[in-house]
């Protein structure tokens, strides 16, 4: 069975890191280059032209940094997959940007079949969740920072079946793995995990799951 073709672009300044990733996932035949772009102004003037499926974006570039780059992309392409891969690695930062859109976030020293890996489950679940996303999401949690976006404070009441599909999503299960857990289809669990979001006010699903660490749903 062949599997299905994702049409990925990168976003950096930097030509020799640009050729480097598209050398380390080259042989992926099932990965499209669609374009690169050495600045955020090109990034923006691109993705209108031709839309990927992946955006492999920079934090640090010249006339429109990567930060600013979501939010825009955000309003205008939900559904491109932003996988932010940068040097940097503050937590802070990582949470931030997960709640502003960016469905993972690795850094440079990635391995190249992490990379692939993000861009693989980005595709199939939405997010890619590793320990740098993890340790910071818990992070925020502990010292009760709040960084963008914030969230009642009133507990939602879910359903039992919530509950254990909130659960799973908490383990970082795919949609697949979920389905088979709680005996529904991956469309019926989308659609649960959507209305989640919705309840608690969230946009994605790194903040519907800090909202239910911080109000102690998952206790």
């Amino acid at each position: 069975m062949n599997a299905q073709l994702i049409k990925v672009a990168i976003a950096d300044d930097h030509k020799i890191f640009r050729d480097g990733i598209k050398m380390a996932l080259s042989s992926r035949d099932h990965l499209k280059f669609l374009w690169e772009a050495e600045d955020g102004k090109d990034l923006m003037h691109k993705i209108k032209m031709k839309q990927p499926d992946v955006l492999l974006m920079d934090l640090r570039m010249p006339e429109l940094d990567g930060i600013n780059a979501i939010g825009l992309i955000r309003k205008e392409f939900e559904g491109v997959k932003i996988i932010v891969l940068t040097m940097y690695d503050d937590q802070e930062m990582i949470t931030k940007l997960m709640e502003m859109g960016a469905n993972a976030y690795l850094t440079k020293t990635s391995d190249p079949d992490e990379i692939y890996q993000a861009i693989v489950t980005c595709m199939s679940d939405d997010f890619y969740f590793n320990d740098l996303v993890n340790k910071a999401v818990l992070l925020k949690l502990q010292t009760g920072k709040k960084n963008g976006r914030t969230y009642q404070n009133i507990p939602v009441k879910f359903s039992e079946k919530e509950l254990r599909i909130l659960k799973c999503i908490a383990e970082d299960k795919t949609t697949d793995e979920i389905s088979k857990d709680v005996y529904l289809s991956p469309r019926t669990i989308e659609t649960i995990r959507q209305n989640m979001k919705q309840k608690v006010g969230a946009k994605t699903i790194a903040g519907l799951v800090m909202y239910a660490m911080r109000n102690r749903i998952l206790e």
